[in-house]
């Protein structure tokens, strides 16, 4: 990546972000962040600089910067690159961390996150602005829809589909072609041997509607 990266969120996601970007020795220039507690302080020596709707530092994006949207509400994930696309003609990029392992056959979207020692294997499918959590696994033929988030340690088995804005609790384990639908929850540590409706939350092993 020649230009540098101005990450949208400074904390928990971002922070992730910046080391992904870190490990592959790309450029951040800032973070912005609407805490304002958080404005004018450093992460990792890079500035936190302003709001996520900054436009005097938004307008940088498209030929001298790019962006990753690191905040940790999916819905605002989802407004501001919609805000982003429309408004600066940009997608964010994907921050993939140096020790994660990303097939060339896999399928990535746009603004995601895979963390350290993630494994994304070939003829896997990742949507759009997706987190992958360290030491996660998306095997072949699985399917992790937009802006769902795997946790750390979370395994997604051969021909599992998960639905979008899914959440899949650390150390969750869905066993081969079982199907997620959209908006579900799975609480860490789940085993989950059957199909879950869309908008359930499920707990347990095997995993059980809470």
């Amino acid at each position: 990546m020649e230009n540098p990266v101005i990450i949208l969120g400074a904390q928990t996601v971002g922070i992730a972000a910046l080391d992904a970007f870190l490990s592959n020795d790309v450029v951040v220039y800032c973070l912005l962040d609407d805490d304002t507690k958080l404005q004018n302080t450093e992460v990792f020596d890079v500035p936190v600089m302003g709001n996520t709707d900054d436009k005097e530092l938004l307008k940088l994006l498209g030929k001298k910067c790019e962006v990753f949207v690191a905040t940790e509400d999916t819905a605002s994930r989802r407004s501001l690159t919609t805000m982003l696309h429309d408004e600066y003609e940009v997608v964010p990029v994907n921050a993939i961390h140096q020790r994660a392992s990303v097939s060339p056959h896999a399928w990535l979207g746009h603004g995601n996150q895979v963390g350290a020692n993630a494994v994304v294997a070939g003829t896997a499918k990742i949507g759009n602005g997706c987190l992958i959590g360290a030491n996660a696994v998306v095997d072949a033929k699985a399917e992790l829809g937009d802006y769902s988030q795997l946790s750390a340690g979370a395994i997604l088995n051969a021909g599992v589909v998960v639905g979008e804005q899914v959440f899949i609790g650390a150390g969750v384990v869905v066993v081969a072609g079982v199907k997620i639908g959209n908006k579900a929850r799975v609480g860490a540590g789940s085993v989950v041997v059957a199909d879950i409706p869309a908008n359930q939350t499920v707990f347990g092993n095997p995993a059980v509607k809470v």
